[in-house]
């Protein structure tokens, strides 16, 4: 600094700022390698809504300096598409929406899922349909978000029906737009999942035709991107431990639990109380036994050839350490 002092002032001004300048650059790596965090993929309902409400994962990261984003996502497929493109790191999709995204190609692995809940998702008609039985799809439009929980749902309530896949009019849209067609009377029935489903009953009186019930175990799985729960295991056991904590309360606080999803969700406190009582707690870590269900589901998808090629579901796992 005594070479500074003996400087016109122009020159000392400009040394100060290279030496600013320096400092920032040599401080900016650093910071860049000491920051972490989570970037979570979550729909309009479920354990990590819950969980968001809540604020406690937040509180926990923050004591190792990891930060938590949150991104909505309309439904599954489209959430995974976000986590094979990184855009997120972890989310939450039903039992379709991964077998596709690994037929795609998507570098992801299970971490997690919650017990059957089939009761959760349903094929439903309009009030005033003259539709009585899953035999009276045959030939209907029937509207369902492509290679969602729902479309495993359609198929096997097709197949104890003994109407062929190819002998109906499946209308591929999202939740919002398939609720539009169905209000409209564009489409015959609607293969659709909680809580646009309790909407659907509570809202326009849709008759419900089937559910899981007897057909699908609708599990509910989280998925992480391979990259990020390699190199972050800690994250993704304190984000399960988390979910794990919120299932135990949400299981015992079922009013909580629809005011704090009403406040994130923006539907009626009815609606979610509605669906929530048919919602299954507890997370748990991915087992051989889910795992070989899932290998069920994409054999089904191949041999009807929704999916371009045949999966090894349990290929998209961590190795175990």
């Amino acid at each position: 600094m005594s070479y500074l002092k003996h400087q016109p002032r122009q020159h000392r001004r400009h040394a100060l700022a290279l030496m600013g300048a320096a400092v920032l650059a040599a401080a900016l790596p650093v910071r860049a390698q000491a920051a972490r965090e989570v970037r979570i993929g979550y729909q309009k309902y479920g354990t990590l809504t819950l969980l968001k409400g809540r604020g406690t994962l937040e509180k926990r990261l923050a004591e190792k300096g990891v930060a938590v984003k949150w991104t909505e996502f309309p439904a599954g497929p489209v959430l995974l598409e976000g986590l094979n493109v990184g855009s997120i790191d972890f989310g939450t999709v039903g039992e379709a929406p991964p077998i596709f995204a690994q037929a795609a190609g998507a570098n992801l692995v299970y971490v997690g899922y919650e017990p059957p809940s089939p009761k959760s998702e349903a094929i439903v008609v309009p009030k005033g349909s003259s539709l009585r039985t899953l035999a009276d799809l045959r030939g209907k439009k029937v509207a369902l978000n492509k290679g969602s929980n729902v479309h495993y749902l359609l198929v096997k309530a097709l197949e104890k029906a003994g109407v062929a896949y190819k002998d109906i009019q499946p209308v591929f849209l999202p939740p919002a737009d398939a609720r539009a067609a169905f209000e409209r009377g564009a489409v015959d029935a609607w293969a659709i999942w909680d809580p646009f489903l309790a909407a659907a009953e509570h809202q326009l009186g849709a008759r419900v035709l089937a559910d899981g019930t007897g057909l699908v175990a609708n599990h509910q799985f989280y998925l992480a991107a391979r990259p990020y729960a390699e190199k972050n295991a800690d994250i993704v056991a304190i984000v399960l431990e988390e979910m794990g904590k919120v299932d135990d309360w949400g299981r015992q606080h079922p009013a909580e639990v629809a005011s704090i999803l009403a406040r994130q969700t923006g539907l009626e406190a009815a609606v979610l109380e509605k669906a929530a009582a048919r919602y299954s707690y507890g997370v748990k870590p991915v087992s051989p036994a889910v795992i070989a269900e899932q290998q069920k589901i994409a054999d089904v998808f191949t041999s009807l050839k929704l999916i371009p090629n045949p999966i090894n579901v349990k290929s998209a796992q961590l190795a175990a350490r």
